[in-house]
């Protein structure tokens, strides 16, 4: 029995590295479709279902991790379609609180576990001008990143602070994770 990350991002990727977990990426090849103005919750669950069974049929034997996330604020911020759209994200977002899901799944199929899951945070952005906005756009960070912004890098000068869990925001909330892996299969991360 092999653990499966379904994705790609580095950030996952990373973050699992970090952890006495022995696994491999996989990446989903699975359409991120919804509506803006869709429930944030259930999209994100919806979506890492989607990617982790994708994975989970070509593996049933395996345990297949998949993560999505995105920013809400009056309306869901996924990945930014060019540099003009991350800016006008991030002017949505300056100055004002938001919120992050991700959405967590995890399938075996051949004992048919299908477990799906949300986490929240709250990420409040100081107030800053259009000018330092357009120079964080011009990093190029913000453009494979829901809401235009990575937390965990240059990103993180935009926030003022946090409520709720720092790794739901950079997309993998460990510690649910962590207590998911250990109840199903006493699998222990630390």
């Amino acid at each position: 029995m092999k653990i499966i990350l379904a994705s790609q991002s580095p950030r996952r990727i990373a973050l699992l590295e970090a952890f006495n977990l022995q696994f491999e990426a996989e990446p989903s090849t699975s359409e991120e479709v919804y509506d803006e103005t869709d429930d944030p919750k259930c999209v994100v669950m919806s979506l890492a279902f989607e990617k982790g069974y994708e994975i989970a049929q070509k593996h049933p034997e395996d345990i297949v991790l998949s993560f999505d996330t995105v920013v809400y604020s009056d309306k869901i911020l996924g990945k930014p379609k060019d540099e003009e759209d991350a800016l006008e994200m991030l002017k949505a977002l300056n100055g004002k609180t938001h919120q992050v899901f991700t959405g967590l799944s995890i399938i075996k199929l051949n004992e048919n576990i299908k477990i799906t899951d949300v986490s929240e945070t709250c990420v409040t952005f100081v107030q800053t001008d259009e000018a330092t906005l357009k120079r964080y756009v011009d990093t190029g960070e913000p453009l494979d990143k829901a809401g235009a912004y990575g937390i965990q890098g240059s990103g993180a000068v935009l926030v003022d602070r946090i409520d709720g869990d720092y790794y739901t925001v950079m997309g993998l909330p460990l510690s649910k994770l962590n207590d998911y892996l250990n109840q199903l299969f006493n699998i222990q991360m630390l």
